[in-house]
């Protein structure tokens, strides 16, 4: 049969769409060529948006995000072994790192990558670098409680006298990793008492911005947090904070714990030299500074970026010392599973 020439450049110019279509879909990040840099990303998915075109600006490299939740990329990744086509991996809390690590897939990272970070914030194997850190606090009702009626400890609120006044999320990766560090510090039998203790006086909400909620409304007391949901709730409008204030633990009490937000390279990765050019770029000062002054209100670890003048001090913080690198996380859920709590 014969093809009127009309006809068959109709017939090429869908065969050269549906081409294109394709070739970008699979690309992600345009028609011509594959991404520079596949990162797996567990941070919070507003603050890369941010963050990643100030990078490619810079590096003139492009990267594809893809982005999920701490423990569920931590696991596709150990899955995924040496076929992983993460060239980096960023968490929100560092268990999720340690999964990674101790399955033996990350590459140790260069200095530039981890000089202007503070040690205590880096594994001593520099297989992975903290770059942001996220303060425990407890929220209070300032209509039912004054700062004087707060516990002195995060282990408090398992005394009976806590009975239906505190909430908490046990379900997310921000409280499970406050619980790692509570079995850091104080070991396995100590956190299953308080975690019994939480099971049988809290009152479980969904997620932290409920738990939030919860307490300016009055519905309890207090409540188990990470500072930032309520600074950049103040920042925006109040609506959720503006009948509590927050308690910060001291004396390097569990409840002062630092969560660290962690970055590193797979050795499987086919773009090494990018890798190391984002991850050196992501804890220097010009990206620090942009996360400090972004929506995200938690701590830059680089010492020269400076936060929110709203925002405690990081200098003021008194946060137990902890092995960024020894968080147990699946323990931590086995012990959690166990108190009926997962």
């Amino acid at each position: 049969m014969t093809t009127s020439p009309r006809r068959g450049a109709a017939r090429a110019g869908v065969a050269l769409a549906s081409t294109l279509l394709v070739a970008s879909t699979l690309s992600g990040c345009g028609v011509f060529g594959s991404p520079d840099l596949v990162i797996y990303n567990a941070q919070h998915e507003q603050l890369l948006d941010e963050l990643v075109p100030l990078f490619e600006e810079d590096s003139g490299l492009d990267v594809e995000l893809r982005n999920g939740k701490d423990l569920e990329m931590a696991n596709q990744i150990v899955e995924e072994g040496t076929d992983s086509p993460a060239d980096v991996f960023l968490t929100e809390n560092s268990p999720a790192m340690s999964i990674v690590d101790n399955a033996g897939l990350f590459t140790e990272l260069p200095g530039s990558a981890t000089e202007s970070i503070p040690e205590q914030y880096v594994p001593s194997d520099r297989m992975w670098t903290g770059f942001l850190a996220r303060s425990t606090v407890a929220m209070y009702n300032t209509d039912s409680m004054t700062e004087a009626d707060m516990p002195a400890s995060i282990l408090d609120f398992a005394k009976p006298e806590w009975k239906g006044r505190v909430a908490f999320s046990p379900t997310g990766a921000d409280f499970q990793a406050i619980v790692s560090a509570v079995l850091a510090l104080e070991g396995e039998q100590a956190t299953a008492d308080w975690l019994a203790g939480l099971k049988e006086n809290g009152e479980i909400v969904q997620n932290n911005l409920v738990v939030m909620q919860s307490v300016d409304s009055g519905e309890v007391d207090a409540g188990i947090a990470y500072s930032y949901y309520w600074y950049r709730d103040r920042a925006e409008n109040g609506s959720d904070s503006d009948g509590s204030a927050l308690h910060f633990f001291g004396d390097q009490d569990p409840g002062a714990f630092l969560s660290v937000s962690g970055a590193g390279i797979l050795a499987s990765s086919e773009h090494q030299d990018a890798a190391e050019e984002f991850v050196t770029w992501l804890t220097g000062t010009e990206a620090q500074q942009a996360m400090a002054e972004s929506y995200a209100l938690e701590y830059p670890l680089n010492p020269a970026a400076k936060l929110n003048p709203a925002v405690k001090p990081f200098d003021e913080l008194e946060p137990p010392q902890v092995d960024v690198a020894g968080l147990n996380g699946p323990q931590v859920t086995d012990l959690m599973t166990a108190a009926g709590l997962l």
